[in-house]
């Protein structure tokens, strides 16, 4: 898994710039799904949503900067208490990373306490084990260069000194960056520390450490995640004239005019890290370096992919790759995540390698969402059924892995909701085969409408121009809304 990597940024999925041979390696001896779509825009909500197989409305992290309730059950906690042993490599952030609001407040994530030197040791020791079902993790903490977690210990190693020089560099202002230029070599960075560790735990598997046990290993790299600074010779791979802007830049200036994102522009929720309007320079050289984050990402995974064959694992394996949330990366003139309508944020990669179930290069285009990896991994790996959460929402996706033409789900929810301040947003998405609507809390009179099969650029909004086709989607998300809410807690009596 990694960290804000659209699902058109593969060479694979079309682009004819970034080179990702070892993702379309996988996608050749595998499946690629084209309509995945994440159940939240944001880290936190929808990683929650991927271990848990709910919304964020009934796992309770609603966006980021709300702890997934350690009370939740994921389906990685099933397969722990199947025989599985569970680890995790990189970045998990089902709880904060920086400050609180109140001190009382505490997050086993947050970067600030596994930095400080009156901290970190607690940070480490008290670390809780299980972590929301995974037995081990070694975690990284943050973007680009600067991380902090288990990673940090290990840098410290390679290169001594590192954890004070993390230690100064670490402030808010830092993620206000788009990108910067790292100093950092290939050899230390953040990806290959999970490519490394990850390496790692599958030779020491190899070798009977673990006695017999399957394993379920998540390796999640926290990059291309802005601020983007590819190390090495990654940061000058694509030079700035291989880089075109989005065919949808210049539409900016229609979205001024929007209702809702209009005046979120002028005024925009949180500069560093949230849905704001860009430049042409800004936007190329962020593509850019995103692509350099991206290559060093694929070499990484080929890696791990080489390893499972050497280790003799490659025939017996489940490997799926996917991400958090994608960005808008110049699409209408903005970029980052945060709350609009467009694809750009809301579809997400997705490769699956099922040895004896996928048909080597397969592509299908039946709809996907994150919330539909906790029932699919637990039906593939036979986990008894009385060991899943009875609240799991999403659905099984092994029909489509058989058969790429079957569908399993007529439409994707997606929900968002965001908070600063005395101001609360709320989003809700539905994406089916054909059209895409988005409606706004408290905005009864606007909303998005896009034809997903003639305008994929999203530039004619058809809420007010087709009144039966509105009334048609309105009515469907409605109901699937209401599919979606919380039945937690459970009837405890019969009155």
């Amino acid at each position: 898994m990694t960290d804000q990597h659209r699902a058109d940024h593969m060479s694979c999925s079309g682009n004819p710039v970034v080179k990702t041979p070892n993702l379309d390696r996988l996608a050749k001896e595998g499946i690629r799904f084209t309509n995945a779509f994440c159940a939240n825009p944001m880290c936190m909500p929808n990683r929650s949503s991927i271990f848990t197989g709910v919304y964020p409305n009934v796992h309770g992290c609603r966006s980021n900067g709300i702890n997934l309730p350690d009370t939740v059950e994921t389906f990685v906690e099933a397969m722990r208490k199947s025989g599985y042993i569970t680890h995790n490599v990189g970045k998990m952030h089902l709880q904060f990373y920086i400050p609180p609001f109140k001190r009382k407040t505490k997050s086993t994530e947050m970067i600030a306490d596994w930095m400080s030197k009156e901290t970190s040791k607690d940070a480490k020791e008290n670390f809780p084990k299980p972590y929301y079902g995974f037995e081990e993790c070694e975690i990284t903490l943050g973007h680009g260069d600067l991380c902090g977690g288990h990673y940090l210990d290990w840098l410290e190693e390679l290169r001594p000194g590192a954890t004070g020089w993390m230690r100064k560099r670490l402030s808010l202002k830092f993620f206000d960056q788009v990108y910067y230029e790292s100093d950092m070599a290939v050899e230390h960075y953040p990806t290959t520390y999970c490519q490394e560790r990850t390496i790692k735990f599958l030779e020491k598997h190899s070798k009977g450490e673990f006695g017999e046990k399957p394993f379920f290993l998540c390796c999640s790299i926290p990059d291309p995640h802005h601020p983007v600074c590819p190390p090495g010779e990654y940061k000058d791979m694509y030079k700035p004239d291989e880089i075109n802007l989005p065919s949808t830049f210049f539409d900016i200036k229609n979205i001024y005019n929007h209702k809702f994102l209009g005046p979120l522009i002028k005024n925009p929720l949180f500069r560093g890290a949230m849905l704001r309007e860009s430049d042409e320079n800004e936007v190329k050289e962020f593509i850019r370096l995103t692509y350099g984050s991206i290559s060093l990402i694929d070499n990484a995974i080929g890696k791990i992919l080489a390893s499972l064959e050497k280790l003799g694992y490659a025939e017996n394996t489940i490997v799926i790759y996917t991400s958090d949330h994608g960005d808008l990366m110049g699409d209408h003139g903005m970029i980052y995540k945060g709350p609009s309508p467009f694809n750009g944020v809301l579809n997400v990669p997705l490769i699956m390698r099922v040895p004896g179930i996928t048909t080597p290069g397969s592509i299908t285009n039946s709809l996907a969402s994150s919330i539909d990896f906790a029932k699919t991994i637990l039906n593939l790996t036979n986990i008894r059924s009385r060991l899943h959460s009875p609240f799991i929402q999403g659905v099984d996706l092994t029909p489509v892995l058989k058969n790429p033409e079957e569908k399993v789900r007529d439409s994707c929810l997606v929900e968002e909701d965001e908070e600063f301040g005395s101001l609360t947003i709320r989003l809700r998405h539905l994406i089916t085969e054909t059209h895409k609507i988005t409606v706004y809390a408290g905005l009864e009179d606007a909303g998005d409408i896009y034809d997903r099969i003639n305008d994929p650029d999203e530039l004619n909004n058809l809420w007010d121009k087709d009144r039966d086709l509105k009334e048609r989607l309105v009515t469907k998300i409605l109901h699937e809304n209401l599919k979606a809410q919380s039945k937690i807690p459970r009837r405890q009596a019969s009155s």
